[in-house]
């Protein structure tokens, strides 16, 4: 038997078995369809009810989109690229195209086609291949919907083996679409979920795969290319084989033209034509790819997976649209920024953080860093160094210290002598009650000994801050303050760190995560008000409505701000003497001429890490410099290469925006409204007196001189300043000291009037802890600087 003969027998074999197993299956499949118009009515709801969950979203899902706050793509999530899109964003040409080619009579059956079916198998057993589509474009629509939406390997190999029962299934399945669905909604779900090679899902991805466009735009050229790829996308991938798709189009205009849908003259000019190829990239995937602010999308990926409790699954293949608060401006500005001032390469080692919220919101705008995203080169970071709790901050937590004795009365004028060095009079070298004191001393010798808040916070005094606390007499305000404003990166070890009474906790030692730091600071900006920060404004699915969790709240709920975190006149306070710090003060070099900035810097002990945090009332940044891998010697101090790249990266944005000024500062907390101690004489009088007053009274027994039981006097001593609702101790003698009068001998009948009683003289008060000397200015009222001078005296 010749080769030829035998290929034809081999051809008829192949065909009649097809036949004989087309035939089962279709008498299988209609045989609710065939019993009469009572029977179909009867199983109708039976084949409905059967439809998967898969199948009754009218829309497949799509990517995730992730946009900046001015509407700007960052970046898309996936699993498969796919954008869907309605009916009449697809061209009718498109339509058509796809409905020749694999399903020519779809608006005629019902879901199934045995004439259809057998002529396919005919021509293609005949042809050695696929020319013509099998199944109905329905039947298509189901398989692929239960392979892709398939979780488990299980699901997929059930999706795509070749057994009767999966046929059957299919089929019943195909009919019930078509009892549920219109022609041209099964036609566009097909459109959307098809797969065109070259990673693209869906009509409006394989359009701007291949040809830069629209799916509406397609035109007769383009659709019959990807009309046809849907059968074997990889075998007759223009993109790479340009000879078989180009032979894949034809057969699809052929049979376009047999069906009468495209005339003599235009089969021929496209047939002749090449592909017109006009490749486009695929969408960014994930933060690696992200457009802009790689850094930011990886703090808004965990934002939404860790605060929000988002599913990663639920994030690709939602087909939401993320609105988030970057600032693609200030994030390009930033970047610029840290790499003017630290290059990446050329051995630099030493990283630039710069991190930019905006007060009264929460938003964060930028998160810029000389590194790249998410790559493991060595110019590249994978660890998000503006949410890592990494280095210590220095100074700039003098500023919590301050807000702290703002708040319990102590005024910008407060002014104590602390001389270098300084022995603490409450904290010691290893913490704790007992051992040497804890000793500091400031970088350089020329600060003075006696100083108000004011200036020692612009000039940046080691020694007058931990004089400040012992004035407060315990760590735990300022700590309590940090954490109030937002300076979430010490919650874990803020109960620690005040049972170990950490006097250092002021000098900012303790490492620090950037954006929280920034985030505390942008308290003082927004005059008190704290916000959490957040990237995202919405989550929206692709209708429109907000995504919501299980109780049907949305994820994304608005406000997340608290007002007076810290009184408003303390905010406004703090800011008004911060602004000396940009004028006068120890970060000269990130003043912008026309704007206030109320900023601090802040260095760690052998500059292992340098920080500097600015703000306006519309923008709070922090910018911190270290080295992530190694401590060493960054090269300066805060108001070097930190104030340098907040000026170079703020200053394209202030310049462009008018100058918005701080409130005043409040007059009652400048001049401080700690009250006086009043007088008393009697452990009774005493405790009404002082509770009057605002004060707790507490009794306690000291050594003296008096009888057991005499009242003493008070600590703090009458007259001296307090803090409102500071406890005051009622001293009263345990009589450790008292010595009773020797008897006086007298001449018998000599009648001598008695002398009054004398008290023997009070001994010192009890050696109750007392804050390091007090000078207050000459009365009247203090005003603070009008930072007009100039001047850089370093930190």
């Amino acid at each position: 038997m010749s080769e030829s003969a035998h290929l034809r027998r081999t051809a008829l074999v192949k065909l009649a078995g097809a036949i004989v197993v087309a035939g089962l299956l279709v008498a299988a499949m209609l045989l609710p369809f065939v019993g009469g118009t009572g029977l179909v009515a009867r199983n109708s709801s039976t084949l409905l009810d059967a439809l998967p969950v898969e199948l009754t979203d009218k829309t497949p899902s799509g990517n995730t989109k992730v946009l900046a706050a001015d509407g700007s793509e960052i970046t898309e999530f996936f699993t498969n690229n796919r954008t869907p899109v309605t009916p009449d964003q697809i061209s009718d040409v498109m339509k058509q195209a796809i409905v020749d080619i694999e399903d020519s009579r779809f608006y005629e059956h019902n879901g199934l086609d045995v004439q259809g079916t057998l002529r396919a198998l005919a021509k293609n057993v005949a042809a050695g291949g696929v020319e013509e589509g099998g199944s109905t474009l329905t039947q298509q629509l189901v398989k692929q919907t239960l392979l892709q939406t398939a979780s488990t390997p299980e699901e997929q190999q059930a999706a795509t083996a070749q057994t009767v029962g999966r046929k059957l299934k299919e089929a019943r399945l195909a009919l019930a679409l078509e009892q549920t669905y219109s022609k041209d909604e099964i036609l566009t779900r097909y459109l959307n979920i098809a797969y065109f090679g070259e990673g693209a899902y869906g009509i409006q991805a394989a359009a701007q795969k291949y040809f830069s466009v629209n799916a509406i735009d397609l035109t007769l050229p383009q659709a019959s290319v990807l009309a046809g790829l849907v059968q074997s996308p990889t075998n007759d991938d223009p993109l790479v084989n340009p000879d078989a798709g180009a032979k894949r189009r034809n057969q699809v205009l052929q049979r376009m033209h047999d069906l009468g849908h495209i005339t003599d003259q235009e089969l021929a000019d496209v047939s002749a034509a090449p592909i017109p190829l006009a490749e486009g990239g695929t969408p960014p995937n994930g933060c690696i790819d992200a457009t802009v602010g790689g850094f930011f999308c990886d703090y808004m990926y965990n934002y939404l997976t860790g605060t929000l409790g988002i599913s990663a699954d639920a994030i690709k293949n939602g087909g939401w649209t993320i609105q988030t608060t970057l600032r693609p401006d200030i994030q390009t500005s930033g970047d610029q920024a840290v790499l003017n001032t630290l290059p990446m390469g050329g051995g630099n080692d030493l990283a630039g953080v710069f991190t930019a919220v905006e007060p009264g919101t929460g938003h964060v705008l930028a998160m810029s860093v000389n590194r790249r995203y998410g790559c493991d080169a060595y110019e590249c970071e994978s660890v998000n160094l503006n949410t890592a709790t990494s280095a210590g901050a220095g100074s700039t937590y003098k500023v919590f210290t301050a807000a702290a004795a703002l708040a319990q009365g102590y005024g910008a004028n407060y002014t104590i002598t602390t001389p270098q060095p300084y022995s603490s009079k409450v904290f010691k070298k290893n913490g704790g009650t007992t051992g040497a004191p804890y000793v500091v001393s400031n970088v350089g010798t020329n600060y003075p000994d006696t100083m108000d808040m004011t200036a020692a916070l612009v000039e940046s005094s080691n020694t007058y801050f931990v004089g400040l606390e012992d004035a407060l007499g315990s760590v735990e305000p300022v700590v309590r303050t940090a954490q109030a404003m937002g300076l979430h990166s010490i919650d874990a070890t803020a109960d620690q760190i005040i049972a170990e009474k950490r006097g250092s906790f002021t000098l900012g030692v303790d490492a620090t995560s950037p954006l929280y730091l920034a985030s505390a600071y942008s308290t003082l900006a927004a005059n008190g008000t704290q916000c959490e920060p957040t990237p995202v404004v919405s989550i929206v699915d692709s209708t429109g409505e907000p995504v919501t969790k299980d109780d049907g709240t949305p994820y994304v709920s608005g406000n997340t701000c608290k007002e007076n975190a810290i009184p408003a006149g303390v905010a406004t306070t703090l800011n008004q003497m911060m602004i000396g710090d940009t004028v006068t003060g120890t970060a000269t070099r990130a003043a912008i001429p026309g704007h206030q900035i109320a900023g601090k810097t802040g260095t760690i002990q052998d500059n292992k890490s340098a920080t500097f945090v600015g703000s306006t009332p519309k923008y709070t940044v922090s910018v911190m410099v270290f080295n992530p891998k190694s401590q060493r010697d960054v090269g300066g101090y805060g108001g070097n290469k930190p104030a340098t790249i907040y000026h170079d990266a703020m200053l394209p944005i202030l310049s462009k925006e008018p100058s918005v000024p701080f409130p005043p500062a409040d007059p009652l907390v400048v001049s401080g409204n700690r009250p006086t101690v009043p007088s008393c004489s009697s452990v009774s009088s005493c405790r009404d007196t002082l509770t009057g007053a605002g004060f707790q009274p507490v009794v306690a027994e000291v050594n003296g001189a008096r009888s057991e039981g005499s009242f003493l006097g008070t600590s703090p001593r009458a007259g001296a300043q307090a803090s409102p609702g500071q406890v005051v101790t009622i001293q009263v003698s345990n009589g450790s000291g008292y010595r009773t009068p020797a008897p006086t001998t007298r001449p018998r009948n000599t009648p001598t009037p008695e002398p009054a009683p004398s008290a023997p003289a009070p001994t010192p008060e009890a050696p109750a802890v007392e804050p390091p000397p007090v000078e207050q200015p000459p009365s009247g009222q203090f005003e603070l600087p009008d930072w007009n001078g100039d001047g850089d005296p370093g930190e």
